[in-house]
């Protein structure tokens, strides 16, 4: 069963607006999927059965079309002739049972005549005589227009004088496909057969193979007169299973004609295999403009370091209250310098970006945040490993042999002092006992320089073999550097993976709406006799 068409259109109008509030396609685009007319000769009814056939006069001025409706009802029903040459309102005929509910709300109303009659025989038809189509008034224009899509088969009128009327001509060479064609050459008492076949040859230039003329005339001569043909022509189309197909074959086109607009909207979404290159192209341009940043940053981190290593002890005596950021040291070390590079290298990913297809502006949007959060970023990471490798100075090996020499200068000493006291004392005891002297002078100038080599011993290593504070920071905002240049790198990874997976989300939502006007194809196939007048009057 065919999905219903204006079920379509509004699915379409939908994606279609949060697609272009999105970025994904241009306004451009969106405006003719937005102006999708949903609108049928169905639309104009309120009813669950079969339904008229809707048959409309059209043509330019003074060619003939109110005076045709007039003879057509019997009564003058539309006004023509010297008291209004030229047609301004939209006048609906038709069978006093049949109810038209929805008049299109963008026509003015008060230029709609309806007129009513109890013909069993016509009950299943519904007249309109359009107005003027290549009046000066953009009224009729627009009444025209907008009356276009309610109607089934149009009655296209010329007169000898007008049939080559440019204007209507390229509103039937657009709307050629839409609607069921019968044509009228009117004032036929006043043309000549020269007229008629030049008129045909434009009918098949124009996609008709035998179009339908119908030759009628200002007088009652039956020699000349095929007004009894036009009406049985109408008469034969007006069931309910030429209606049906008339139905099929427009929703058919209007299928069709969507389904090229969708699809031209899909050429727009860019392709799956340019969005995967994106990593590639993105990772080729960061080592380039990474390396350059790198190289410019080298002189304001080596200022930032000696600002670190001067104020390192407020960092480690208040480590809760001391602040050190790039921008109160005075070395900013993301500047307009860095700026301006960053941006050059986003702008021309975006570029390379578009050179592939892609809308650009998803991609902006991802991008534009990461333009205010990578100055961020450099600096967090930057202060983050500075206050470490100031906490921590030098390497682990270093740190290490460090502290044996703390504990060096600790027990050294001591056990310098032990073994001093030891023999002060054994030499004391043992010098009342034997006749052996006491310690003397010697032992005490040894015993000092003892004392003291072992405690300047490790004094002078830990203070030659202290780490540099002012290259600890700087290795730590080298070290805190490349993991924002990685940090921002993964980044923009990371907003080219959501732009790929908000474009396969587009892709798949428009595909939906693509195979959504391919269904119900083969129902909608009800093939039109090749022998019957309908074949006729079809362009396909």
């Amino acid at each position: 069963m065919a999905y219903d068409y204006s079920s379509l259109v509004a699915a379409t109008k939908r994606w279609t607006k949060q697609a272009l509030a999105a970025g994904w396609i241009d306004s451009e685009t969106a405006r003719q999927l937005i102006e999708v007319d949903a609108r049928t000769p169905d639309t104009l009814f309120n009813h669950n059965g079969s339904r008229p056939l809707i048959v409309a006069f059209m043509g330019g001025t003074g060619v003939g079309k109110s005076t045709l409706l007039n003879r057509l009802a019997g009564k003058a029903i539309a006004r023509a002739g010297v008291e209004r040459p030229t047609s301004r309102e939209v006048t609906l005929f038709h069978h006093h049972s049949v109810a038209i509910k929805h008049l299109p709300e963008q026509l003015p109303l008060a230029q709609i005549k309806i007129a009513e009659h109890d013909d069993e025989s016509r009950k299943n038809v519904i007249w309109i005589d359009m107005p003027d189509f290549d009046s000066t008034e953009q009224s009729n224009k627009h009444q025209v227009l907008e009356w276009l899509p309610h109607i089934d088969v149009l009655i296209y009128v010329v007169s000898p004088e007008r049939y080559r009327d440019e204007k209507a001509w390229r509103l039937l060479l657009a709307e050629g496909g839409r609607h069921a064609w019968l044509f009228v050459l009117n004032q036929w008492d006043r043309g000549q057969t020269e007229q008629y076949e030049d008129f045909k040859r434009q009918l098949h230039k124009a996609g008709f193979v035998e179009p339908i003329i119908v030759k009628t005339a200002c007088t009652d001569s039956p020699q000349t007169d095929e007004f009894a043909a036009l009406e049985a022509t109408i008469r034969s189309l007006a069931t309910g299973h030429i209606v049906e197909q008339l139905e099929q074959r427009s929703a058919r086109i209007k299928k069709d004609e969507l389904k090229r607009d969708l699809e031209h909207a899909g050429g727009a979404l860019g392709s799956g295999a340019a969005v995967k290159q994106l990593p590639a192209l993105w990772q080729q341009q960061w080592q380039r403009s990474g390396h350059i940043l790198q190289q410019g940053f080298a002189w304001p981190i080596q200022q930032l370091a000696q600002h670190y290593a001067a104020h390192a002890a407020d960092l480690l005596n208040n480590p809760t209250t001391a602040r050190f950021t790039t921008s109160g040291s005075g070395f900013n070390l993301w500047d307009e310098w860095a700026e301006a590079r960053f941006d050059d290298a986003l702008n021309e990913f975006i570029s390379d970006a578009d050179h592939l297809g892609i809308p650009v502006n998803p991609l902006k949007k991802q991008l534009s945040a990461l333009r205010e959060r990578a100055p961020k970023i450099l600096q967090a990471q930057s202060e983050l490993s500075a206050r470490q490798a100031l906490a921590n100075p030098g390497n682990a090996l270093q740190r290490g042999f460090l502290k044996f020499m703390r504990l060096c200068a600790i027990i050294l000493p001591l056990a310098a002092i032990c073994w001093v006291g030891y023999q002060v004392f054994i030499g004391y005891y043992t010098s009342n006992m034997t006749e052996v002297d006491y310690l003397g002078v010697d032992f005490a100038v040894h015993s000092t320089l003892l004392i003291v080599i072992s405690w300047l011993m490790p004094f002078f290593i830990l203070k030659k073999l202290k780490p540099s504070l002012e290259k600890s920071a700087l290795k730590g905002l080298n070290r805190g550097l490349s993991t924002a240049v990685n940090m921002i790198d993964g980044e923009v990874l990371l907003a080219i993976e959501n732009v790929a997976n908000e474009q396969s989300e587009q892709l798949k939502q428009l595909n939906g709406l693509i195979e959504l006007c391919r269904v119900g194809d083969a129902d909608r196939q009800s093939s039109v006799d090749s022998n019957s007048p309908l074949a006729r009057m079809l362009i396909d």
